[in-house]
């Protein structure tokens, strides 16, 4: 009776339209738009005042005041600049650097305090620059490192923390960060994008670049992982007996999340955190591997996004412990089962909200049928020619385990356009000019219960590394652990060279049809609309002399080449100091990941694995025994280096020879000793959360 009743109420109840009440906490953490009006208001100004970066320069103080009321009044009295350190990625928690600042001054004859937060505090920091990955620029005599507020990425609000954007450079203007170089190609692809519109008919006020970061994450028990070395110190497992299933039937890939497990919970608590500091992250879902999930936002210009990315995978780690679990953002943590990527979505727009790369867009505004033909031709000679350096981006330790493998591209940069792209630059190259026109078609379905549904020109190909469609480019191969502003600073710089190439020639009297299609035709080997996985296809894009660096360390190598110093020079985005710097700094970030990978191999057979197979009378001891004596002898050859190339070269062989023979001893010791005396969780423990028991739940 109570139910039906309850069940009558309920139809008895008045009819509401949808409200947004229960989201308006939605961007309350970040200094912009209507939050930063109504403070700034209080001052004299208003949230226009930001859209000029030169604010900084006279009205920093009025600026400053306005965030000091923000902040008090949600319960803030800190502040910190907040930047981004070379090679953070897979070992620093949250990617950044901050030293958290009170917004108080004491005064010491009155032993009273005031509020201090002045504009000479928001704009400006200083730290030891020496004490960061710097590769060389900083000396410890030398130290200095000078923190610059970055106008293009907002202030926000996390706990009682002021995070104010930063850059990082020396005394002498260097880059000792991720954040400036691409603030830098930022720059570059607008002065010469503009440069190549104008000449297309179109002038813009000002172009910048868009992204969408995906991110892909493991979130696996968390008592499992405290007892697990190798997770704790280096996000991957370095060894462990493939579970009797593992995705055999794709049964995880976007599966409901149940209810009966902390994932669902915990992924609701991180949107909704990411929510109040403006972080549009739409979509979350499970991924094809057990125990993988996905978040992916709505796209933004590239330095929010990057920001915003960051502080996703800080929220990421922190919640997941809230909830009994760890979250695992390194590229490959289980073998023989997907990693996870960060797909990079890029493209070029106005700030006026034009798409460059939509054809129908870029063709209303510009008057001209071809201008997107050129545009595309222009941005497919640059991944041509530096197809290394895009390779050199995503060189990531975690990515050696990944690339080739079903969840990644390989490591042959082409692109993949569609057949109706690819037919119409064809043509285009040919002499054919005119309006992209790609053809769609209405797909019956065989049932009157469902409508015919518009299906778009080009497939999804997700063997491509770089693949167009739906107006953007999918850089695919990006790694999930990864701090993507590299990735972004080498794609606008290629890009903004070529803009510069065709804007050069065009001006000087070449007609832009004819600058576009010997560009085309010179480039059109990187365009690739095939199986990428297949290894015939593999050695034919090989032949043909598509950029293939299978290795990581040559990959980071290509940072130094002439053409690639030359490149970041032209373009004003790195000097030849800062290239050699950032190849010395990814080399040693590579050593040191494979060195605590095998130091935590070393410990884990001492102290686990022999001591197993020793109670148990099973399994291979003396093969064990005498693989801690290699890996010792290895480790000590990378100290005996005398370069950081040297020594990431022999850590590579280390990692991915040395260490996966090893590997196939723990292994197979893992398939004898009985399981009461196995004292590392398997994988079955760690990977299957929905048939875990969640006693461990916190």
């Amino acid at each position: 009776m109570l139910s039906r009743l309850s069940t009558v109420a309920r139809k008895a109840a008045p009819a509401r339209f949808a409200s947004l009440a229960a989201y308006e906490d939605y961007g309350s953490a970040v200094f912009k738009g209507d939050v930063a009006d109504a403070y700034l208001k209080k001052h004299g100004a208003s949230a226009a005042l930001l859209d000029d970066p030169t604010w900084t320069e006279h009205s920093s103080d009025t600026v400053a005041a306005a965030i000091l009321d923000w902040a008090i009044d949600n319960g803030a009295d800190s502040y910190c600049h907040w930047f981004q350190p070379m090679a953070a990625s897979g070992v620093r928690h949250g990617l950044t650097g901050q030293v958290q600042n009170k917004m108080i001054e004491f005064d010491r004859e009155s032993n009273k305090i005031k509020f201090d937060f002045k504009g000479k505090n928001l704009i400006r920091g200083e730290t030891d620059g020496s004490s960061f990955p710097n590769g060389g620029l900083r000396a410890t005599h030398t130290a200095g490192g000078y923190l610059a507020l970055d106008t293009s990425s907002p202030v926000f609000l996390r706990g009682d923390i002021v995070h104010i954007p930063s850059a990082l450079v020396s005394f002498y203007g260097t880059a000792l960060d991720e954040k400036t170089p691409l603030l830098r190609s930022n720059e570059a692809l607008n002065t010469q994008g503009l440069r190549l519109l104008k000449c297309l008919g179109y002038e813009p006020q000002e172009l910048v670049a868009n992204i969408g970061l995906e991110q892909e994450i493991f979130l696996i028990p968390r008592d499992q992982y405290l007892r697990r070395m190798d997770l704790q110190m280096t996000g991957r497992t370095i060894m462990g007996k493939d579970a009797p299933r593992g995705q055999e039937m794709c049964d995880h890939y976007m599966a409901a999340m149940s209810t009966a497990q902390p994932a669902l919970e915990a992924m609701q608590e991180m949107q909704q955190e990411c929510w109040k500091m403006g972080i549009p992250l739409k979509t979350r879902h499970r991924e094809v591997a057990p125990g993988q999930y996905e978040f992916a936002p709505l796209f933004g210009t590239n330095t929010t996004q990057v920001d915003q990315n960051i502080m996703v995978m800080q929220v990421i780690e922190e919640v997941a412990a809230k909830h009994g679990l760890a979250a695992l953002l390194q590229e490959k943590p289980f073998a023989n089962i997907n990693g996870s990527g960060k797909h990079n979505n890029w493209s070029i727009g106005t700030t006026d909200g034009v798409n460059l790369l939509n054809p129908d867009q870029i063709s209303k505004v510009s008057g001209n049928d071809n201008a997107f033909a050129v545009i595309m031709s222009a941005i497919i000679s640059a991944i041509d020619t530096h197809g290394d350096l895009m390779r050199m981006s995503i060189a990531t330790p975690g990515n050696d385990f990944r690339l080739g493998a079903c969840e990644a591209p390989p490591a042959i940069t082409s692109t993949y356009l569609g057949d109706d792209m690819t037919n119409y630059l064809q043509a285009f190259k040919d002499g054919k000019t005119g309006a992209y026109n790609p053809g769609t078609k209405s797909m019956e379905m065989g049932t009157k219960f469902i409508r015919p549904i518009a299906i778009p020109a080009e497939d999804r190909n997700r063997t491509s590394p770089f693949p167009y469609g739906g107006a953007r480019f999918e850089y695919r191969a990006v790694g999930s652990a990864q701090n993507t502003s590299m990735v972004n600073t080498v794609l606008n710089t290629m890009t903004a060279q070529k803009f510069k190439q065709f804007a050069d020639a065009i001006e000087g009297g070449a007609s832009p049809e004819k600058v576009a299609q010997d560009a085309l035709s010179a480039s059109w080997k990187v365009i690739f609309n095939g199986d990428n996985y297949d290894e015939a296809n593999q050695e034919m894009l090989t032949k043909n002399g598509l950029w293939r660096i299978d290795s990581a360390v040559e990959a980071n190598h290509r940072m130094v080449d002439p053409k690639n110093v030359a490149l970041f020079a032209e373009m004003g985005v790195l000097e030849a100091e800062e290239c050699e710097a950032r190849e010395n700094v990814l080399h040693d970030h590579y050593t040191g990941t494979v060195e605590m990978e095998a130091l935590c191999m070393i410990d884990m057979i001492n102290q686990h694995v022999l001591p197993s197979c020793k109670d148990a009378e099973v399994g291979p001891v003396s093969d064990l025994e005498s693989s801690v004596v290699t890996l010792k002898a290895a480790v000590a050859e990378i100290h005996a280096a005398e370069t950081p190339y040297a020594a990431a070269t022999l850590a590579r062989t280390l990692r991915l020879e040395t260490m996966v023979d090893i590997r196939e001893f723990c292994d197979a010791a893992e398939g004898v000793v009985p399981a009461d005396m196995w004292t590392l969780p398997t994988y079955k423990e760690m990977l299957f959360l929905d048939q875990t028991d969640a006693s461990y739940v916190m």
